[in-house]
C-alpha cells in the first residue's frame, strides 16, 4: 500500500510537472485562432508545426535565431568558465592547506544565500562604471561565478580524489598545475559535468540580469526577447504564436542536453558524498 501511494503521488508530480510542456506542444501544431478556441491538450486538425517554426524563424527579420544563438553563447561561455573555475576552487580549498581556509570558504558559500536578483542592480551600477552595459560582456561575466558550484566540487573532491595520487604525482616531478589538470581534473568529470549542467541551465533559463543590462534586440536573450513577443500581442495579436512555438522550441536544447548525460551527472551529483 505504501508503495502504491507513493508511486501515485510520483505519477501526480510528474503529470503536474509535464502538464505545461504538452500545452506548449499541442501548442505547436494550431494558427492562432485555434490556441484560443480549441482545446489546449488536443492537437491541430491541421498540424501546421512546420509553418509554424518557418513564421517564427522569419519573423522580424529573423531575430528568434539571433536570440537562440545569443542564449546559447551566453549559457555555453558562462557554464565553461563557470565549472572550470568552480572545480579548480573547490579542488583547492579541499586539497591545499593555507591560512584562514575555512573562512574564505564560508565566504564563498555565504553567496549561495544571497539570490541572484538582490544582486541585480548593484551589478548594473558596476557595469555602468566601465561602460559594459549593453555588451555581451555584461551577461557573461556575472554568470561565471558559481558559489555553489565551489561547494559541489569541494565535496566531490573530497570523495574522489585519493590524497596519496596526489602525493605520487608530486614524487613524480609534476608541478600543482600538471597534478590537477592531469590527475585531479580528470578524477573530478563527473562532479564537473553536474556542476556544468546546473550552471547551463540556470544561465539558460536566466531572465533577470539579461533584463537589466540589455536593451539592444541583437544581444537578446530567448527568454527576455519572447517577453518582448508578449507585451507586444496588443499591437500584433500573432505575437501569441510566436511565443507559444518559441518557448516550446527554447526547451528542446535543454532536454538534448540533459536527457543523454542524466546518468553522469546524477553519479556526479552523489559520488562526491561518499568517502
Amino acid at each position: 500500500m505504501r508503495r502504491s501511494f507513493a508511486t501515485l503521488i510520483c505519477l501526480l508530480a510528474a503529470l503536474y510537472t509535464l502538464m505545461p510542456l504538452i500545452w506548449l506542444l499541442f501548442g505547436v501544431t494550431k494558427t492562432l485562432p485555434d490556441l484560443y478556441s480549441s482545446n489546449g491538450f488536443a492537437p491541430s486538425a491541421g498540424f501546421h508545426v512546420w509553418d509554424n517554426i518557418t513564421d517564427l524563424f522569419s519573423r522580424d527579420g529573423g531575430l528568434y535565431g539571433r536570440w537562440m544563438l545569443n542564449t546559447a553563447i551566453y549559457a555555453l561561455g558562462g557554464a565553461a568558465v563557470a565549472t572550470l573555475l568552480s572545480v579548480m576552487a573547490g579542488y583547492a580549498f579541499d586539497k591545499f592547506e593555507f591560512r584562514g581556509r575555512e573562512k574564505w570558504y564560508a565566504l564563498v558559500i555565504a553567496g549561495v544565500l544571497i539570490p541572484n536578483t538582490a544582486i541585480v542592480v548593484p551589478l548594473y551600477l558596476l557595469m555602468s562604471e566601465i561602460r559594459m552595459t549593453d555588451t555581451m560582456w555584461a551577461v557573461l561575466i556575472p554568470v561565471m561565478v558559481n558559489p555553489f558550484g565551489v561547494y559541489l566540487a569541494r565535496a566531490y573532491s573530497s570523495g574522489a580524489i585519493p590524497g596519496e595520487l596526489l602525493e605520487s604525482a608530486r614524487i613524480d616531478g609534476a608541478g600543482e598545475l600538471r597534478t590537477f589538470f592531469s590527475v585531479g581534473l580528470r578524477l573530478m568529470g563527473p562532479g564537473a559535468l553536474t556542476i556544468f549542467l546546473f550552471q547551463f541551465i540556470a544561465i539558460w533559463n536566466n531572465f533577470f540580469l539579461p533584463m537589466v543590462m540589455i536593451t539592444n534586440n541583437d544581444l537578446f536573450t530567448l527568454g527576455q526577447g519572447l517577453f518582448t513577443w508578449n507585451t507586444g500581442v496588443g499591437q500584433d495579436p500573432d505575437y501569441a504564436r510566436m511565443v507559444v512555438v518559441g518557448s516550446a522550441l527554447a526547451t528542446i536544447p535543454l532536454i538534448l542536453l540533459f536527457i543523454p548525460l542524466q546518468r553522469r551527472w546524477r553519479a556526479g551529483l552523489t559520488e562526491g558524498g561518499i568517502k
